[in-house]
């Protein structure tokens, strides 16, 4: 398919090389390095972006200088051109993650492989093995604030009507319902949040499916083109994966938050919700008997 925010492996074979494009596998380090990787690729994931000092894993590093300088150590400057790519099938949504971080630190070429390492190895294109050690760029950290959302302005929207801004859930619907899950303090979702699974945009080859199908499921499910979208999972990748795809599907106002369910549930003046109810219908679970 033909979109702005997507590249297709044909396009992108026939410019490997190119001056001033940088593509970023985002995959881990030993299936970059010893699984083999797209012909001059440098390898980044979503984890060396985030605060050291936080507990909430997603929340990203404050420090923008130490932001900058690991951004440029990519090869990347404020002209690039960057890919990203990684294998659809086997992650959260990874290269929505490095998509969106790469945006709200200001970086404005920016596109996916649609079918990423999937669609390519399929088709035997060419790939290497090792680790692509590039010249480092020159870009400059300028932050695009209305990319985000932390907790505390998310946390004023649910306490008043917010009619022209939508929260939304990216997690499973098991999550959304208030599964308890190891690790995460309390179950449950955000109040007001509409549920809308992260992975449900792909084709068995791992493209993106038809713009107009994902539009027509994203209006099903009461989203709208002219809203504000807030979105969240457990830790901001599943969610910044959900972001690209509002953006392809033509929503402009669209937000992440990146310490998620992680954040959230960790602070106890933040309000939950759960649905018993529900979740008992999903996991098959017969309601417990009420006292006679």
């Amino acid at each position: 398919m033909t979109h702005p925010l997507l590249i297709d492996t044909e396009t992108l074979q026939s410019r490997l090389g190119q001056e001033g494009l940088v593509v970023i596998d985002v995959r881990g380090r030993a299936a970059y390095e010893f699984g083999g990787h797209i012909p001059g690729a440098v390898n980044s994931t979503w984890h060396e972006y985030s605060d050291p000092k936080a507990v909430a894993k997603g929340l990203l590093d404050p420090d923008m200088g130490r932001m900058e300088q690991k951004i440029r150590t990519l090869g990347i400057s404020s002209g690039s051109e960057v890919v990203i790519y990684s294998n659809p099938f086997d992650n959260w949504g990874d290269e929505g993650r490095m998509y969106w971080m790469l945006e709200y630190f200001g970086h404005k070429n920016l596109r996916i492989l649609d079918g990423g390492w999937v669609k390519w190895t399929d088709e035997r294109r060419p790939f290497e093995h090792g680790r692509v050690t590039p010249k480092p760029g020159n870009f400059t950290v300028q932050v695009a604030k209305l990319t985000a959302i932390t907790k505390d302005e998310l946390k004023a929207m649910v306490k008043q009507p917010h009619p022209n801004a939508v929260i939304v859930d990216a997690r499973s619907l098991e999550e959304y319902l208030g599964k308890e899950i190891s690790g995460i303090p309390r179950a449950g979702h955000i109040p007001s949040a509409l549920h809308v699974a992260w992975n449900g945009f792909l084709n068995k080859d791992a493209t993106v499916k038809d713009l107009s199908t994902i539009q027509a499921d994203l209006e099903e499910k009461g989203l709208r083109p002219e809203q504000e979208i807030i979105c969240y999972c457990t830790g901001g990748v599943r969610s910044a994966w959900l972001y690209v795809v509002l953006k392809l599907a033509g929503f402009q106002k669209v937000r992440n938050y990146a310490g998620s369910w992680w954040e959230w549930s960790r602070d106890f003046a933040c309000p939950v919700e759960k649905d018993f109810q529900g979740l008992q219908k999903v996991l098959g679970v017969d309601a417990p008997a009420r006292p006679s």
